[in-house]
């Protein structure tokens, strides 16, 4: 590899230049050969797995890919793959169920946000510009390939988004410490937009603004003094879950 190749690769570990050149690093031989088997479009391979073989594919050595990789630990293959276009319509969410995640500032959380929606069929996020970059090494990893399903999208303004939704008929989920028990509430449906908020803040008061229904998910037992709060992934979990046993 070149000089050259090299800090270029490096270069994608900051999202100012993911986002020009409109691509993104996965590792790993299971994700890479997925991104390989789906719609996504390669743009280079790199390996030191002298099996693989295949136009796009660059044999490296293990120093070199020590240098290129985003990880503490190195794989044996590292893709660039180019960013996906998608298109968000918001009467295009009518008849499914979408997450929003205002805020979600954490790469962990945001890649297991993700695979949990993958879970449990939810086909698109909806991201406040806030939000954890998706395309973060941390937040492709995490996902574990889930990201090749899931469109992920980012809006200037969350609230406003979620008030056209609103305004087509939608219901607007949000989980706050005045919500009612989610386990008692039968608005629960299989169509409607689950906010969930910043790991510290909660759901920001101009997208509280827009819910039609608060939720809580109540500590057991009641009475008894426990954490101040759930993981906000933890807490996605939970709630799809209980939404997708109503259906």
């Amino acid at each position: 590899m070149t000089k050259a190749e090299i800090q270029q690769l490096r270069a994608l570990k900051d999202k100012r230049t993911r986002d020009e050149e409109r691509v993104f690093i996965a590792e790993g031989d299971k994700l890479v050969d997925e991104i390989l088997a789906s719609e996504f479009v390669v743009r280079k391979v790199y390996t030191t797995d002298e099996r693989r073989s295949g136009v796009n594919i660059k044999h490296i050595t293990k120093q070199e890919m020590e240098r290129i990789s985003q990880l503490t630990t190195p794989t044996t293959t590292l893709a660039v793959v180019e960013q996906p276009a998608y298109k968000l319509s918001t009467s295009h969410l009518r008849g499914k169920l979408t997450l929003a995640l205002d805020g979600v500032q954490n790469p962990g959380n945001m890649g297991t946000i993700v695979r949990l929606a993958d879970w449990f069929g939810v086909e698109d996020i909806i991201c406040s510009r806030e939000c954890a970059d998706c395309y973060n090494p941390k937040v492709v990893q995490a996902t574990m390939g889930a990201i090749l399903r899931v469109r992920i999208h980012y809006v200037d303004d969350l609230a406003k988004m979620l008030g056209e939704a609103k305004d087509i008929g939608l219901g607007i989920y949000g989980t706050l410490l005045d919500g009612k028990n989610i386990y008692n509430d039968d608005s629960l449906t299989q169509e409607g937009i689950i906010v969930m908020g910043n790991e510290g803040r909660g759901v920001s008061a101009e997208c509280r603004n827009k819910l039609t229904h608060k939720l809580l998910i109540p500590p057991y037992p009641a009475d008894s003094p426990t954490s101040e709060s759930l993981n906000v992934a933890m807490a996605t979990g939970i709630i799809l879950s209980e939404f997708r046993r109503r259906g």
